[in-house]
């Protein structure tokens, strides 16, 4: 599927934690792709907010490599790519502050999370600028992608513009 979930090494004792969230040595000697990112954007939700499943088109397309820093979400990516074996598949990875996993979301994606724990803190890196003339998304509950997102028990919290996105069938589709 061209997304990855990348485990990092923690070192814990007594005063805590650290790891390194990037290091772009070790991703060229893991064959990753090099990347450069050049904007970084971070938001805090709670419980049942659910943000997605968003993309940007043409040359504003982006690659992010997301992380929670507090909290826990189940994170999603929708491959767009009409040309690759995938096209119109999902995969879903739950990110915390626990696991420390970190999610590799390629151009040519659709991206959206589901808050699972109280309240979550959300970090991500960009490979472009965001911009709003090529914002686009699919709906998250488009029922051709069944996408499993987790029962929780409470509602959904859904932007306006979230629940108004296109179908897969109508969204652009990346070449």
């Amino acid at each position: 599927m061209d997304a990855y979930v990348l485990t990092p090494q923690v070192f814990k004792d007594q005063r805590g934690y650290f790891f390194e969230s990037f290091n772009d040595q070790k991703w060229n000697e893991a064959g990753l792709k090099p990347y450069n990112w050049v904007q970084e954007n971070e938001s805090m939700s709670s419980k049942g907010v659910l943000r997605g499943m968003h993309f940007q088109k043409g040359d504003a397309a982006q690659a992010k490599l997301v992380r929670v820093i507090k909290g826990e979400v189940f994170d999603v990516a929708l491959d767009l790519r009409k040309d690759s074996k995938s096209f119109g598949k999902w995969f879903g990875v739950v990110l915390s502050e626990t696991n420390k996993k970190q999610f590799l979301v390629p151009k040519g994606f659709a991206h959206g999370f589901l808050v699972l724990s109280e309240t979550a803190v959300f970090s991500y890196k960009c490979d472009n600028y965001y911009s709003p003339e090529q914002d686009s998304g699919v709906m998250y509950n488009d029922k051709s992608l069944n996408i499993k997102w987790p029962e929780l028990n409470v509602d959904y919290l859904i932007s306006n513009k979230d629940q108004n996105l296109d179908s897969f069938n109508e969204c652009y589709r990346f070449n």
